[in-house]
């Protein structure tokens, strides 16, 4: 043991373990279903696995341009514009990251400083604040409406000050499913319209969204362009969340900010991983058809538990579903939480876990991005309490 403790001032002092990990080893502790953290339990393409590996064999292991390989960012840029119509210049305005967490952090660091505001819609993800506060900027919490999580605008409106710098939004959101529809980009343009505030749009689950409804990405809306950050991730849409990769868009002037923090938080991202997403996207239908594999997947878990005792909230987008057991239990849903893994064998998110302060309203976080064996056992297991 070291002879003198060094003082040290936590830039964080109010954050531990994230809640994902926290249920994730409990799950592991006690051999439980884990329906907590959002990643597949099935596997990805195996010609998408395949097409990496080719690239390995050929050579292709060193490091990547510093923004992505040109020919991604070719292709990515192509499979904008045939979903939203909108054009970005590979070369300035499109730069692949290790991951949308990668890319949220450098976004927050490259604009936030000392003194900035930053609103953020709760329940949110649980990386937005802490990316803010360590770099000095002050979060401003708003809560989505209940039951259906929608943003008040009017309330919005009266919390942009001179000091807010960013917004962040999230559709389809996690953790709650929902998603902004016309109207709401419409209202953010006008609020945000003559202003220097910048819209950081986390939009990681574009293409898993249900009811053949439209996915309204701020890339539709020419004015919120101008100002706006959109993060995407490869690994929702491809089933590989361990491979950590995505990419943002941006207007060349955002951009060449982002590329002065990205350079030096990872400089450039996996070489035959990019070359094999070049090749795996000039198939469109490996990420259009994505939204139909997990709506069956949503049905599917809905079917098997529509009987239970959980009164099941609609999910429109992502692969969460939200469950509320009001009618079980009058536990914390921490608590709640907690007692479904030591108890029942299961495991699950609170929502309330995804608010800076405490917001019970006994609903819990459920991952069905898995296969029908393991969504027939939970489905079993919920069934019973």
């Amino acid at each position: 043991m070291p002879k003198y403790a060094i003082t040290l001032n936590s830039k964080l002092p109010k954050v531990g373990t994230s809640i994902f990990a926290v249920m994730s080893q409990l799950a592991e502790e006690h051999k439980a279903l884990n329906l907590s953290q959002g990643f597949p339990n099935f596997g990805c393409s195996v010609d998408l696995i395949d097409l990496v590996t080719k690239y390995m064999k050929l050579g292709f292991n060193q490091y990547a341009p510093m923004p992505g390989i040109m020919s991604l960012r070719e292709a990515i840029a192509e499979k904008t514009y045939e979903s939203y119509s909108v054009n970005y210049d590979p070369v300035s305005e499109i730069t692949v990251t290790a991951g949308a967490t990668q890319a949220i952090y450098t976004a927050i660091s490259a604009f936030i400083k000392e003194g900035d505001e930053v609103i953020v819609f709760e329940p949110a993800y649980d990386s937005y604040v802490p990316a803010i506060q360590l770099n000095g900027g002050i979060p401003i919490y708003i809560q989505m409406k209940t039951p259906d999580y929608k943003i008040d605008w009017e309330v919005v409106q009266k919390m942009i000050s001179q000091k807010t710098k960013m917004i962040i939004i999230n559709s389809p959101h996690n953790p709650t499913g929902s998603i902004l529809n016309s109207e709401d980009l419409r209202k953010l343009e006008k609020l945000t319209k003559n202003s220097d505030i910048i819209i950081l749009s986390d939009e990681v689950y574009e293409h898993i969204i249900f009811e053949k409804l439209e996915h309204q990405s701020v890339c539709r809306y020419p004015k919120l362009v101008e100002r706006s950050l959109v993060i995407s991730s490869f690994g929702k849409t491809f089933h590989t969340t361990g491979w950590k990769m995505g990419y943002v868009l941006a207007p060349e002037a955002l951009t060449k900010e982002f590329r002065k923090a990205h350079q030096f938080t990872v400089f450039s991202c996996n070489t035959p991983i990019q070359h094999a997403y070049t090749d795996f996207l000039k198939n469109k239908s490996n990420y259009i058809g994505v939204c139909e594999f997990y709506q069956e997947k949503r049905d599917y878990f809905v079917k098997l538990i529509k009987l239970s005792k959980f009164k099941i909230l609609p999910s429109y987008g992502t692969y969460f579903q939200l469950l509320d057991y009001s009618k079980i239990s009058e536990e914390t849903e921490m608590d709640f939480a907690v007692k479904l893994v030591k108890e029942n064998g299961i495991a699950a998110i609170p929502v309330s876990s995804f608010y800076h302060k405490p917001c019970e309203n006994k609903i819990l976080r459920f991952c069905f991005a898995k296969n029908n064996e393991t969504l027939e056992k939970a489905a079993e297991i919920l069934c019973k309490i």
